[in-house]
């Protein structure tokens, strides 16, 4: 839905730039251009941050199914660590090894 939105209000846009202006066709195809990186990296950071999310819920439902997920050269499992959910941090357990360490779900394999 969001994206027929987004068509829409570029569709307006072009028609006011088309009709409402006295912009030569260089000036139009020099805004055309920048409108249009600014709505291709706006699409490219939110597939990567969707992308960089994904990985991240993945290794956090690794976790949750008592596998040992790999952070940083550290070995990860729910002997060590526990899982703060809010922050998605692992956080190892009092007495091992691993007691206070913080490790980001995002840092993880």
């Amino acid at each position: 839905m969001a994206y027929i939105a987004g068509i829409i209000v570029t569709g307006l846009f072009f028609l006011a730039l088309h009709y409402f202006t006295e912009l030569t066709h260089k000036q139009k195809a020099l805004v055309t251009a920048v409108i249009l990186s600014i709505v291709l990296s706006a699409i490219a950071f939110n597939s990567y941050s969707n992308a960089q999310s994904q990985k991240m819920l993945d290794v956090v439902n690794k976790f949750n199914q008592h596998s040992t997920v790999k952070c940083n050269g550290t070995d990860v499992n729910s002997t060590n660590f526990t899982l703060s959910i809010g922050t998605y941090t692992f956080i190892g357990k009092k007495n091992t090894p691993n007691f206070g360490q913080m490790i980001s779900a995002s840092k993880c394999e």
